[in-house]
């Protein structure tokens, strides 16, 4: 497919500049770049790993399996 192109200055520099490098034509230059762009505007975003960090905070002050303890703990009752 033939079309006309109109490439900004710093971006013709910069090709001009590969081009020359790499001894490649411009067309194959420009098809290599754009085929690289399409596949990474179509890929997925990289999502930065999120970890938190643990602390030990000793031993449990209440049995927090019995949930009605628990609670009565939290509200101050006195449950037993």
């Amino acid at each position: 497919m033939r079309t006309t192109l109109t490439i900004d200055d710093d971006i013709a520099v910069e090709l001009n500049r590969i081009r020359r490098k790499q001894a490649q034509s411009l067309k194959d230059l420009i098809n290599d770049a754009l085929r690289r762009g399409l596949r990474d505007m179509q890929a997925r975003p990289k999502r930065k790993q999120f970890r938190t960090t643990s602390y030990d905070m000793g031993p449990f002050l209440i049995n927090i399996d019995n949930v009605a303890e628990a609670i009565a703990y939290a509200e101050g009752e006195n449950f037993k």
